[in-house]
């Protein structure tokens, strides 16, 4: 992988564990050469992963609405900033500039953001490897609500598959290199869009 998206909150809520998180994370994109991709904010989590990967020697590409860019939250500092038009095109640009995801903890839109790249992938849209970085635990909650899903048949086995998780921001990385994505063709079969 040559870059990988972070999905992370706009808000930090102190936690030193989580911390430790993201400065790991940064250290370990650093060492593999690896460019962040992410939301462009200056502020909460998105502030700290850009700060550390940069103060790494690290490469930092934010990516930016306009209307956020005018709140004054945007991050002036990076590798490079992309202004978008809408939050749309700021999904599709972020996941365009990456080989990959990683999903840090973080509020409503960080869930969105990890679930619609999420989709395409179990469409086939891409074949990108996603993961969770479950740091601290974070997201086990959310990782037991698949598997509940998977009991209760709205999500197939080999579908939820498709979401690595650890708490270890190298080991991660390490699951996320060596993962390949199969489309689920029998997804599109059993409805007849083939």
């Amino acid at each position: 992988m040559k870059s990988v998206c972070v999905f992370c909150g706009a808000n930090f809520n102190g936690d030193p564990a989580l911390l430790q998180t993201v400065n790991k994370l940064a250290e370990v994109l650093v060492a593999k050469d690896i460019t962040l991709v992410f939301g462009g904010g200056r502020v909460g989590v998105m502030g700290l992963i850009a700060d550390a990967v940069l103060s790494g020697g690290g490469k930092a590409i934010g990516v930016i609405p306009q209307f956020l860019m005018d709140k004054e939250v945007g991050h002036t500092g990076l590798t490079e900033l992309i202004i978008t038009e809408n939050m749309h095109q700021r999904k599709q640009k972020m996941a365009d500039l990456s080989d990959g995801v990683i999903t840090l903890p973080g509020g409503f839109g960080t869930l969105e953001e990890f679930f619609e790249v999420l989709t395409w992938l179990q469409l086939g849209l891409h074949n990108n490897p996603i993961g969770l970085l479950n740091a601290g635990g974070f997201y086990d909650p959310l990782l037991q609500q698949m598997d509940v899903m998977v009991e209760h048949r709205f999500l197939k086995p080999v579908n939820r598959q498709l979401v690595l998780s650890h708490s270890d921001p190298e080991q991660l990385i390490e699951l996320m290199s060596s993962f390949s994505a199969k489309p689920d063709d029998v997804w599109f079969k059993d409805r007849n869009l083939t």
